[in-house]
C-alpha cells in the first residue's frame, strides 16, 4: 500500500469516527465559540430571545492614547472579539461604555458605534466644558447618555453629576454612575431629585458581606421603585465572596431589586471584563445563565433582555 493511500485511508476512517461520535475535526469550528478575555467555549443554557441586548461593553484599541491619568490600561479589546462573544452567547443588540481608559475622548467609542452600526448605542463620557455642538454630534452617532465612572479617578467628578444632567436632559439622555456603594449611601440625596434617568452600574457596587444590608442597597432600592432609575445585572465577579460558580451573594441582591421593580434592570457583559476580581477572568456563559434564573421566569426574562434596553437606549 502507497503512503498515499495510507493517507487517504486515515483521512476517511478520521471523518467518520468524527461523524458518529461527534467529534469536531476541524480546528476551526472546534475554536468557534472560543472568545478572548472570556472563560469557557459552552453557549448558555439559556437561549437568549430576540433583539436581546448587553447593556455593558467596552472596547480597547491601543491605536487611541490613553488619557494621561488613566489608570486601567487592558490590552486591546476588538469589535471583531466582541462579535465572537455575540455569536457564542446569542444575544443582537449592544450598547458600548466608554472607559476610563480614554477619558473624555470618545473617539474609539465612535468608531466602534460606527462599525457595529443599527444594532448598537453608545453611552459616553463628557465634562463640563463640553459644547452644545458636540453634543449634538454625539446624539447623531447613535449616544444615548453619559457616564460618570467614580469607581475609580478620571475625567468626572460627583460635582459635575448635576450640572451635566441638566445639559444633557432636553436631548434624552439619560445618565449612567460607576459609583461604590459607600459613596451611593454618602451622596444618596444627590440622586434624588436629577432631571434625567439614572442607571447604576453593576448592582450599584454594594459591599459583601453586607449586601442587603448596606445602607447604599436602601438607596437604590427607593429610587428604583421610584421609577427613574436603572441597575445592572453585570460585573457580579467585583464585589462577590463566594465567587463562581453560584455567586450567591450577588444573586441575592440582584434578586431583590428583580422582585422590586423588574421594569428596571438590565442585563448587561461587562466584556472584556476590565475588572474581573479575584477569580479572573469569568466564563460569560455562566453569568448569563445566572441572570435568566434569577430572573425568575420568562416574562421577567424578557423584560431584562430585550424590553427594559430597547426602551433606554431607544431601539
Amino acid at each position: 500500500m502507497s503512503n498515499a493511500d495510507l493517507t487517504r485511508r486515515q483521512i476517511l476512517r478520521g471523518t467518520v469516527l468524527g461523524a458518529v461520535s461527534g467529534v469536531v475535526l476541524s480546528s476551526t469550528d472546534a475554536n468557534a465559540r472560543e472568545v478572548p478575555f472570556s472563560v469557557g467555549t459552552a453557549r448558555p443554557k439559556f437561549k437568549a430571545p430576540p433583539n436581546s441586548c448587553d447593556a455593558h461593553f467596552h472596547i480597547y484599541n491601543s491605536k487611541f492614547p490613553a488619557a494621561a491619568n488613566a489608570s486601567l490600561l487592558p490590552p486591546d479589546a476588538s469589535v471583531g472579539d466582541y462579535r465572537r462573544l455575540k455569536e457564542r452567547l446569542g444575544f443582537e443588540r449592544s450598547v458600548i461604555v466608554q472607559p476610563s481608559t480614554y477619558g473624555t475622548d470618545n473617539s474609539c467609542l465612535l468608531e466602534a458605534l460606527a462599525e457595529l452600526g443599527d444594532v448598537a448605542r453608545g453611552i459616553a463620557v463628557v465634562d463640563t466644558s463640553v459644547t452644545d455642538a458636540e453634543l449634538k454630534r454625539l446624539d447623531a452617532a447613535g449616544i444615548r447618555g453619559i457616564r460618570f465612572n467614580l469607581g475609580r479617578a478620571g475625567a468626572t467628578t460627583v460635582d459635575m453629576i448635576e450640572p451635566l444632567s441638566k445639559r444633557v436632559a432636553d436631548l434624552g439622555w439619560h445618565i449612567q454612575v460607576h459609583m461604590k456603594g459607600d459613596d451611593i449611601a454618602e451622596h444618596a440625596a444627590l440622586f434624588q431629585n436629577l432631571p434625567v434617568i439614572t442607571v447604576f452600574d453593576h448592582l450599584g457596587r454594594i459591599p459583601q458581606p453586607a449586601g442587603k444590608a448596606h445602607p447604599a442597597f436602601k438607596v437604590l432600592a427607593d429610587l428604583i421603585e421610584k421609577g427613574r432609575t436603572y441597575t445592572k445585572l453585570s460585573s457580579i465577579y467585583q464585589d462577590t465572596l463566594i465567587g463562581p460558580p453560584t455567586y450567591q451573594d450577588m444573586g441575592e441582591i440582584a434578586k431583590a431589586y428583580l422582585a422590586l421593580a423588574p421594569d428596571r434592570v438590565l442585563w448587561a457583559s461587562d466584556w472584556p471584563h476590565p475588572s474581573p476580581g479575584k477569580a479572573g477572568k469569568p466564563d460569560d456563559a455562566l453569568l448569563m445563565d445566572l441572570c435568566a434564573e434569577w430572573s425568575g421566569d420568562n416574562p421577567t426574562r424578557q423584560k431584562i433582555f430585550v424590553e427594559n434596553a430597547a426602551s433606554l437606549y431607544g431601539f
